[in-house]
This record gives C-alpha cells, sequence and structure tokens, in this order.
C-alpha cells in the first residue's frame, strides 16, 4: 500500500475547527507546542535507547532543528527522536488523545510496562500548527525501521487526511508548515528566535537555526563605487547554531533566569493562562542531592478536588525526563503545586513502586514539602492582614523564595487560602510531622470577622483573661454558622469564636485537638463550660433553674425518648428556647449529615436537646396540656436552627398549625 486517504475521528475535526478559530488566544504558542513535542520525541529515545543502543543509529546527538523558505512559504521543524511508523502517523495524528506515549506504554511488558508510565504524553499540541498552516506535511522514519519504511502524512485540517510510504534516511520527524498569508511574520529569524527564546528556552536539548549574516547589494554601476547599490539583505551562511540555552532552565543559578522566564517556564509546565503567586528554585545537597523549582498557582483547576485524578510535579533524573506526575514527591494536600524536582541519585529506569519504597524519595518528600510550606509561610508574614501576627519561626527559608519585593506579597497569602485553602487542611491528618506548621497557615472567619482571615495565632492573642479554651462551630453556611443558637452565650460576654464552613473542616479537625497548648472546643459538643469567664453568681442560678426545672425536664425526656439522648437545662442560651448538641466524645449532627449526603452509613447517634429554662416558650411546657407536642415542636425547631430537616416534617408542620389556630 503506497498512498491513502482516511478521514479524521470526529472529535479531530471538531478540535480542528476550534483551532482554525483561534483556540489559542496567543498565534505563536504553536511553536513551543511543536518544539515540546519534538523534545518529547528525543526523550522517547533517549528511555528506549537504555534497553537498545542501537536505536541511536548513526546520531547519538539529539537536537531539534528550525527552518524556514520564504519562496515556499514553508515552516519546519525536524528533530532525530523516536520518530513513527506509517501506522502510528495514522493513529496518532489522526485520533485524539490516543498520544504515541500511550501506544508506546501499550507495547511493553513487565518491568518495562512499569517504567514505560513514567514518560509524558503529546496531549493534541501537534494540531496547534493549524493556527498558522493551511496545510501541514509530517515526514518520519521510527528508530530501527529500514529507510524504506518512512510516511508522509499530509492534511489541510479538514475533514480528511493522506499517508503514503516514502523513503527517509533520517530517523525523526519533520513537520513542515504550508504557512497561511497572514502567518508570513513566522519567515523571520528574528522573529522566531524571540519566540523560541520565549517558550522554548529551557529545552535541554539544543534548538537549532541556520546562521545569516549581512550582504550589500550589488553596485547599481558597478565602475562607480559611489553611485549606490540595490538593496542589501539577510542571506543564509549554510551554518546551524543553537538559539535556546540548551540547558534546562531549573539547571541555571537562579541570578541567571529572570522573572518573566521563570513565569514562562510555568506556563509551559502548567497549561495555565496566569502567572503564578510564588514559586521557589533550590539546589539541595547532602545525602541526597535533587534541584527543585516548584510553583503556588494563582487558581485552582476545576478538577481540584477530584483526587483519582493523577497530580504531582515532573521528575527529571540527571535532567532526563522520567515523569509527568510524581505524586509520589509531594503529599497529596499539596497537589496543586507544579514544577519539577531534578535528582542526582536516582536510576533512569526507576517506576512508580519503586518511588514509593525509595529512601531517596522520601528524603525529597520531605524537603519538598518543607519548601512549599516555607513559601507559604513567607506568603502569610507579608499578608497586608497577617503582619501583625507573623513570627520569625516557620519562616528560615524566605530568603530562598524567588519572588517580588516584600510589597508585591501583599495581600497574596489570602488570595492562596480562597482557591487552596481547604485542600490545605487535608494535610492535618495525613502529614502527622508537619501538623503543626500547617495549623499556622490555617484561616477562619470568626464572629468579629467575616473575612476567612482569623489565624489561631490571632485568636490566641486576643483571648480574654481567662479564657482557656479556643472555641469554633461548623456549619453549612457562614450565615448559619454566625446566627446559630449555640453562640448567643458566647455573644453575651464578647467571647471570640471561629466560623468554619468548609465541608472538610470537621474531619480535619479530628486531628487538631491542640494549637500552641490551648484545646480547641466546639461549642456544639459537650456542656458549655466558661470557666473563669463565668462568674459564681451565674453558676448558683443556672444551677437553681436545673432544680427547680427536674420535673419538666424529666417529662421532656419521656416524650423525646426516641429522639434525643438527654435533655438538660443549660446556660449558653440568651434568646432562643432550646439548641441541640452531642456528647464530647460524639460525633457531630453537622458531620453526620455530610457523610449522609456523600451515600456514607453513620452510626445511630442521638443529640443532647438543651432548653433555656428562662425563655417563654420553656416556661409554657409546664402544666400545659399541649407538652407532647411542644416538646417535639421544640427539638425539630432546634434541629432546623442548626442546617438539619426534622425525620417527618409533614408532622411537624401539622403541630405547628394546630398549635397557631
Amino acid at each position: 500500500m503506497n498512498k491513502q486517504t482516511l478521514s479524521f475521528q470526529a472529535e479531530v475535526a471538531q478540535l480542528l475547527h476550534l483551532v482554525t478559530h483561534s483556540l489559542y488566544s496567543n498565534q505563536e504558542i504553536f511553536l513551543r507546542e511543536l518544539i515540546s513535542n519534538a523534545s518529547d520525541a528525543c526523550d522517547k529515545l533517549r528511555f528506549e535507547a537504555l534497553n537498545d543502543s542501537a536505536l541511536f543509529e548513526d546520531a547519538p546527538h539529539l537536537e531539534v532543528r528550525v527552518a524556514f523558505d520564504k519562496d515556499a512559504k514553508t515552516l519546519s521543524i525536524t528533530d532525530n527522536g523516536i520518530g513513527m511508523s506509517q501506522q502510528e502517523a495514522i493513529e496518532h495524528l489522526g485520533t485524539i488523545a490516543k498520544s504515541g506515549t500511550r501506544d508506546f506504554m501499550g507495547k511493553l511488558s513487565g518491568d518495562q510496562k512499569q517504567d514505560a508510565q513514567l514518560i509524558g504524553q503529546f496531549g493534541v499540541g501537534f494540531y496547534s500548527g493549524f493556527i498558522v498552516a493551511d496545510r501541514i506535511t509530517v515526514e518520519s522514519r521510527r528508530a530501527g525501521l529500514k529507510a524504506a519504511e518512512g510516511v508522509r502524512w499530509v492534511s489541510g485540517g479538514t475533514g480528511d487526511f493522506e499517508v503514503e510510504t516514502i523513503e527517509r534516511a533520517a530517523r525523526g520527524t519533520c513537520v513542515i508548515l504550508h504557512l497561511r498569508d497572514s502567518a508570513e511574520e513566522y519567515l523571520n529569524n528574528w522573529k522566531l528566535k524571540s519566540v523560541i527564546a520565549r517558550y522554548s528556552d529551557h529545552i535541554s536539548l539544543p534548538i537549532l537555526m541556520e546562521k545569516e549574516e549581512w550582504r550589500d547589494g550589488e553596485l547599481i554601476n558597478p565602475g562607480d563605487e559611489n553611485g549606490g547599490r540595490q538593496p542589501g539583505s539577510m542571506l543564509k551562511t549554510g551554518e546551524w547554531e543553537t538559539v535556546n540555552k540548551a540547558s534546562a532552565l531549573w539547571t541555571r543559578p537562579r541570578k541567571d533566569v529572570t522573572e518573566e522566564q521563570y513565569t514562562d517556564f510555568y506556563k509551559t509546565i502548567s497549561h495555565d493562562s496566569q502567572a503564578p503567586l510564588t514559586w521557589a528554585h533550590n539546589r539541595v545537597e547532602g545525602s541526597t542531592e535533587y534541584t527543585q523549582l516548584l510553583y503556588i498557582p494563582a487558581k485552582a483547576p476545576f478538577d481540584l478536588w477530584n483526587r483519582d485524578k493523577k497530580a504531582g510535579v515532573k521528575l527529571y533524573v540527571k535532567r532526563v525526563f522520567i515523569m509527568d506526575d510524581a505524586d509520589s514527591l509531594l503529599p497529596t494536600y499539596l497537589r496543586f503545586v507544579k514544577g519539577v524536582i531534578d535528582s542526582s541519585d536516582l536510576p533512569l529506569n526507576v517506576s512508580r513502586e519503586l518511588l514509593q519504597e525509595s529512601r531517596d524519595v522520601r528524603a525529597i518528600r520531605e524537603g519538598s514539602t518543607k519548601r512549599v510550606l516555607s513559601m507559604l509561610e513567607d506568603l502569610a508574614k507579608h499578608d497586608r492582614h497577617d503582619a501583625a501576627a507573623a513570627t520569625a519561626d516557620g519562616v528560615s527559608d524566605a530568603a530562598e523564595v524567588v519572588d517580588a519585593d516584600d510589597q508585591a506579597k501583599e495581600g497574596k497569602y489570602s488570595q492562596f487560602y480562597a482557591e487552596f485553602g481547604a485542600v490545605l487542611k487535608e494535610g492535618l491528618g495525613e502529614d502527622l510531622a508537619n501538623r503543626d506548621r500547617l495549623a499556622k497557615l490555617l484561616r477562619f472567619a470568626s464572629t468579629t470577622s467575616d473575612a476567612v482571615r482569623v489565624g489561631l495565632a490571632d485568636y490566641k492573642a486576643r483571648m480574654k483573661e481567662g479564657q482557656e479554651a479556643i472555641y469554633y462551630i461548623t456549619a453549612d453556611t457562614l450565615a448559619a454558622a454566625r446566627n446559630s443558637p449555640q453562640l448567643e452565650v458566647f455573644k453575651k460576654k464578647g467571647i471570640e469564636v471561629l466560623l468554619m464552613t468548609d465541608r472538610v473542616d470537621e474531619w480535619a479537625l479530628n486531628y487538631l485537638h491542640m494549637f500552641d497548648g490551648t484545646p480547641l472546643q466546639s461549642v456544639a459538643k459537650g456542656a458549655v463550660d466558661l470557666g473563669k469567664l463565668q462568674d459564681e453568681a451565674e453558676k448558683k442560678a443556672a444551677q437553681e433553674a436545673a432544680e427547680a426545672f427536674k420535673p419538666v425536664l424529666a417529662k421532656l425526656k419521656e416524650a423525646l425518648k426516641d429522639k434525643a439522648d438527654d435533655v438538660r437545662v443549660t446556660t449558653r442560651l440568651v434568646d432562643s428556647p432550646a439548641c441541640l448538641v452531642v456528647q464530647d466524645d460524639g460525633m457531630s449532627t453537622q458531620l453526620a449529615r455530610l457523610l449522609r449526603q456523600a451515600g456514607q452509613q453513620t452510626p445511630e447517634t442521638k443529640p443532647v436537646l438543651e432548653v433555656n429554662a428562662e425563655h417563654a416558650l420553656v416556661k409554657k411546657l409546664d402544666g400545659s396540656v399541649h407538652f407532647h407536642d411542644l416538646a417535639h415542636i421544640l427539638f425539630d425547631q432546634a434541629l432546623l436552627a442548626e442546617g438539619g430537616l426534622p425525620q417527618d416534617p409533614a408532622t411537624y408542620v401539622k403541630r405547628v398549625n394546630a398549635l397557631l389556630v
């Protein structure tokens, strides 16, 4: 079979339509994508050649070449990487999300298959060429195949493409873009060099372009030097030069890398259009040697809460690319971090299984985690809302953080926390070694501030004299927390209470019982005990009220025995007749409700009903002919006040209506 015409997969046709209508907001990004693909192809050859050095053939030095032809209006990106066979060209270039990498993995077995999972995927960057080209020709030969087994793939970016067998002596791939008239600016040496310097300078392979030099035009009158000349022009010399640094950005000294280069590199590896909040670039030496370049994004991705999604930094070993999502190098709660880690100690054929068992990886993981926390501590220190509460401990690495001046960091931690604060809380249960550092980074709203800016250190610094606990309440919304009846006595006495509304709060606080020697106490658990904040007269009055109310309490317990574990008089209520709490060691009603919403089974636990003996509705209970109905209404209203629903809403409505008429 010499030549055939095939149709694109439907998804590819849709993608090509989007591309030709400016899928990318920045047109010149096509060159970054194609050079990145060429670099990936060389990485794949280097990896596969670990087991078969003959694949290098007679060209062991890997490189990418960029060339243009003004007369033909073509731009070519050529690599001497792994290349493609004819069948691979049909499948990889005609079907979306079936990259060469995925099939590369499928052909291996055993330990090789495990190692192959480390290779990155091409994605759909190839199709970005149609932003500037009305036709693309791809010529390729896979390493190890004969010269007669080359392939040419041609498409105009519409509904079909052509493939044919060709003679190709060179290993690798050449992508030839037949440029539109509107893209002729890319037939310029200076323009191409500037785009490569901006987007691909970090590529560790040399990117070569043919040199040009200025040539004066011929004399208008050959016999008269002063008679003027024809216009001069830039002419190619036939000599190729490297136009990128040809060294990975993270291997350069920090002083040699500009802020713009750091930002552009982040955008390249993260596919994020926004600049990062901050980053850290360090070389770690000692028993384990590695380089880390870690970024904190400015915005959370849409799939942040998908814990099954592959996430992690890029792993290199001695500047050889190993894997895209090295999830073993950072804990799950830091899955938003982007960047690169380049190890000097790991083997080139390291697999995910070996990563989980390696002592070097554990050292890298610990060091990288501390580095990220140091970046966050530095942002928190300079946040305009946290500057007064900042302390020197925990920010010893601040000098290492690469960022603009301190003033530029103001407000960045609040921005970070709004995007990733809930994820950070997962670390309380996952990272016991850094629990104290994480606790200092947490921020909450409180009864004194609706903004999520109150740290535990801030709260403790303004605790009332005699206050022995950090008080908090959890709820579905800020309004529900702020208006909870359980806060009434705290508001009356001016005691600040933290308002926690993230779904993860209930789970996370199971792992944080103390902060800097002070216990955390939920206002919805156990009997309220304000200790020294409650004077003797108040305590005595409460005891007398409880004693006088004993007969009514006994009747309430009997009436609500199927709903409430206990009924007792409380001092936490001021304006409300009743509220629900749980025992000190019980599961909160908020957590139980969240688990049920997630489809999980929860243990059968009954809350405690606390009543305000001074409230008119509670006083009305004594001797009322509607005692049973009032008791159930009291319980159901307390349940509604904390965001729950009565077990039988219809019966609740009937009881209320019966008392209203």
